[in-house]
């Protein structure tokens, strides 16, 4: 059975907290077999990242703070996964690109408009599993891109298909 969960930033907040998150991650493996684990990034990372970016820029181009926010999740996503190694897990960290989510090309503000869940489906009949970061997709022409409020969670839900799917246009 397939099980999805979604990890907020502050519960990976720390070297002990994002202990115990990838336990529970670990946990819900040895009971459900299938997890993906949507992580958001660690703490105030994505906070202060846009605070070196204004540091650096009064008005950085969106489409590069979006290829610098979306390290927050990306490295939770890769240090969830170590540390679930360390357990003697086998997984593996997925950017938003990487587990097939497609986006418009808003940039900072990103609407999903399909996910082909090929990649996740196959590291998990591999018996992997997989972390993938929350926040983040790319577009058509492979930029980075990110998430809007209203879409940030379908990360998670469309991780529980096993299909690829398209939401209707706005």
């Amino acid at each position: 059975m397939l099980i999805v969960q979604k990890f907020g930033g502050s519960s990976l907040a720390g070297a002990e907290r994002l202990r115990r998150a990838a336990s529970i991650i670990a946990d819900s493996a040895d009971a459900w077999n299938k997890v993906v684990a949507v992580v958001s990034a660690r703490g105030d990372t994505t906070d202060e990242l846009l605070g070196q970016a204004r540091r650096i820029s009064a008005d950085p181009p969106v489409r590069e703070l979006d290829a610098l926010l979306s390290c927050g999740e990306t490295g939770s996503a890769a240090m969830t996964a170590m540390q679930l190694a360390d357990m003697g897990k086998s997984c593996v960290s997925l950017t938003g690109a990487q587990a097939g989510i497609l986006t418009d090309s808003v940039h900072g503000a990103a609407r999903i408009l399909s996910i082909d869940t090929a990649r996740i489906m196959r590291e998990l009949d591999a018996g992997k599993i997989v972390v993938a970061a929350g926040f983040q997709g790319a577009e058509r022409g492979g930029d980075t891109t990110t998430l809007g409020p209203a879409t940030q969670r379908l990360s998670a839900a469309a991780a529980r298909t096993r299909r690829q799917w398209s939401l209707p246009p706005p």
